[in-house]
């Protein structure tokens, strides 16, 4: 069992008012460091990275903006790791009555996926971790992919 993370990259445009003209102000930039592993609990209801044997995926985040180190503004961008509607991957059945939870941690502190972080100018190190649960019954053997998708905007 695994996940996956994909990584959405954002840049801040400036249009000039002419024509097919921009200027770049602003970059983020997501390089997924490693990948997760979910693990089964005991009664194998929960496909989770926190789980023993697990482990949480790991994402460098480095957001550099001119407009932001003009302004001195402290928060530029918004980070986030929505959890997945469902598996990208699983054995017959294994994607039934399940929902999906994802947590991040930046800077020592761990958000709902969903939740929006503000992000100053540099470079962060990010934690995503997944679990997903059925409601009924237990999952099926087999492989299980997820993917989490990690956004800066």
């Amino acid at each position: 069992m695994s996940l996956r993370l994909a990584s959405v990259a954002a840049a801040a445009l400036l249009g000039t008012g002419l024509r097919a003209s921009a200027a770049i102000i602003g970059t983020c930039t997501i390089m997924v460091q490693q990948p997760g592993t979910i693990i089964a609990n005991p009664t194998i209801s929960t496909l989770a990275s926190t789980q023993a044997g697990g482990s949480a995926a790991s994402v460098s985040v480095t957001t550099n903006s001119l407009l932001c180190t003009i302004l001195n503004l402290l928060d530029c961008y918004g980070l986030s790791a929505p959890a997945p509607a469902s598996f990208l991957s699983a054995p017959s059945g294994g994607d039934a009555n399940v929902s999906f939870s994802s947590t991040y941690t930046v800077d020592g502190v761990t958000r709902a996926g969903g939740i929006v972080t503000r992000l100053p100018n540099g470079t962060k190190t990010v934690t995503v971790d997944l679990a997903a649960t059925k409601s009924t019954g237990i999952f099926p053997a087999g492989a299980y992919q997820a993917e989490v998708t990690v956004r800066c905007e």
